[in-house]
């Protein structure tokens, strides 16, 4: 499954490349992270997305804990 989501308050672009990193050391995820669009595109499988998610927004508050995921 794709999904994109749209990211609140990502204001660095060099947190936005550690996000990506970090996503993407999930097993079977690939994602990218635009900051300039301020979006996430995730690709994971779809019996576990919802699980890949939740691990994805905890990454993602690590990082930059002011940036919402908007589901």
């Amino acid at each position: 499954m794709k999904k994109t989501f749209k990211l609140q308050d990502l204001d660095c672009a060099n947190c936005a490349a550690k996000m990506e990193n970090e996503i993407n050391k999930l097993t079977g995820v690939e994602a990218a992270v635009s900051f300039m669009t301020q979006k996430l595109t995730v690709s994971a499988p779809d019996e576990s997305f919802d699980a890949t998610l939740k691990q994805i927004v905890k990454l993602c508050k690590k990082i930059e804990p002011e940036c919402k995921i908007i589901i």
